[in-house]
């Protein structure tokens, strides 16, 4: 842990998604698994909110799946998409109260050698990280994860506080591939980092990065 780094507290996660989204860029998450230490810089996250957000997965209410985007902040949702990926939020705001922020890229700072492994095919270090189901995999984050509390001191997967990022680094623009509340730009990222994944909006066949 770097001297300027520290594990979050509940309170400090316990927020609006949207403003949340915001403080977890720059920040550092950490996975301490069986095989290795992988830590890698959050450059790109994606906030929803609960009953009001179309796209969340818990618009429709509460259900065993997204049981854990229901609260306490500072666990980690973990689920599975299109039969193949698993993809990992941050829940937030307070218990009851449905909200995450998925995160859907990072840059490795630490275990590059690991995470390499975890992802062969990546034709540098921009790409190991690159999308949200690649993030999950350079990570070893799975099923297993899900609900796991990143706060606490002793947890495999922690989540670190760095400074905030001066906002003049920060952009935003429409979140990626969801079919409903398609146009809210609830999505961030760091300008010019080359980790930062592909925009499409759904219909759109052809993808452009936008990097800053």
């Amino acid at each position: 842990m770097g001297p300027r780094e520290q594990v979050f507290t509940r309170d400090e996660l316990a927020r609006d998604p949207v403003e949340l989204a915001i403080r977890l860029l720059g920040c550092v998450l950490e996975s301490r698994l069986a095989d290795g230490e992988v830590r890698l810089r959050l450059t790109e996250v994606e906030a929803y909110r609960g009953r009001d957000d179309p796209a969340s997965h818990c618009y429709r209410g509460r259900t065993p799946r997204n049981e854990v985007m229901w609260g306490p902040a500072g666990h980690l949702y973990v689920y599975f998409v299109y039969g193949m990926h698993f993809c990992a939020n941050v829940v937030a705001t307070t218990e009851g109260e449905a909200g995450a922020v998925l995160l859907r890229a990072g840059e490795v700072v630490d275990g590059s050698e690991l995470a390499r492994s975890r992802r062969p095919t990546a034709k540098g270090k921009g790409e190991f990280a690159s999308g949200p189901a690649v993030l999950t995999s350079v990570l070893g984050l799975g099923r297993e994860h899900n609900g796991i509390d990143l706060t606490g001191p002793d947890s495999p997967i922690r989540l670190l506080a760095g400074p905030p990022v001066p906002a003049a680094e920060i952009r935003s623009g429409p979140r990626v591939g969801v079919a409903a509340a398609m146009d809210v730009p609830w999505r961030f990222w760091l300008a010019g980092s080359p980790s930062v994944s592909a925009y499409r909006r759904a219909g759109r066949a052809r993808p452009r990065r936008q990097v800053g």
